[in-house]
């Protein structure tokens, strides 16, 4: 079985225009990969271009399945890359560093990893460069390589991936193939979510949990108090009764721990 679908899809990125493959990604059906009803709600699987595995990285950092914004920012730059004559390694290799955490996700996830020191332990300024010059020590991925919507919106994580049959396929078949060819990483799963797919995934292999850098709350805008916390921002006292500040505390302590060993 072939490790992705890029060379599946490329003939199509070649082929729609631009109109057409933003019409695909608000409704994927030539880009539909999977569909499948599950407790009253349809799970639909879209390809994106997201298929880029970098085996030499140092760090692998992990999502829980492109939104629709990646989905489009990652398809827009294969199509053009493909339109301009690149090899579709290349164009796959491009739209994967473009779209990988884009937009405000991205601002959130490299104050967190400096915050814990991931960029002081792979000896750079800042982790800001892994998206730049040090692209070739990180690899970003999702739990759900491809994206995931529920109902036509973007999948949150509920119900859990490992209950859902489709979903859970999706995960073994991907990202169960990328942990297994990337023996001497540390990955780093982003929210809880993740991490129990990322936890369970290793057990299937065998890999110390050591290994599993747990504890960053998930980056996206909705996780900005979190954040905030997690990083010292702001007072404990000041927190809205949506957070939960000891299990942050807790999850902060064990971080630090694995990533001073790890450095």
């Amino acid at each position: 079985m072939a490790n992705n679908l890029f060379s599946m899809y490329a003939p199509i990125l070649r082929d729609l225009n631009h109109s057409e493959l933003l019409a695909e990604i608000e409704k994927p059906a030539k880009l539909l990969v999977a569909s499948e009803p599950f407790r009253g709600r349809r799970f639909d699987v879209a390809y994106s271009a997201f298929d880029h595995v970098n085996t030499d990285a140092d760090v692998v950092i992990i999502g829980l399945t492109p939104g629709r914004q990646q989905m489009r920012n990652a398809l827009v730059e294969a199509q053009r890359c493909l339109k301009a004559g690149q090899s579709e390694e290349d164009a796959m290799k491009a739209a994967k560093i473009f779209a990988s955490f884009s937009g405000p996700m991205r601002t959130n996830l490299i104050a967190m990893l400096d915050g814990v020191g991931v960029g002081k332990a792979l000896g750079l300024a800042s982790t800001a460069s892994l998206w730049a010059k040090d692209a070739g020590r990180v690899h970003f991925t999702s739990a759900l390589r491809y994206p995931v919507f529920v109902d036509g919106e973007n999948f949150s994580g509920a119900p859990s991936m490992l209950t859902v049959p489709l979903l859970w396929a999706q995960v073994m078949q991907w990202f169960l193939t990328e942990m297994a060819a990337l023996p001497n990483a540390v990955f780093i799963p982003l929210g809880p979510k993740v991490t129990e797919a990322v936890e369970a995934v290793a057990k299937e292999l065998g890999l110390s949990t050591e290994r599993v850098l747990s504890g960053l709350p998930h980056p996206s805008g909705a996780n900005a108090e979190r954040i905030s916390f997690f990083l010292g921002r702001k007072r404990r006292e000041d927190l809205s009764s949506k957070v939960d500040p000891e299990r942050l505390i807790a999850a902060r302590s064990s971080l630090d721990a694995k990533i001073a060993a790890w450095a």
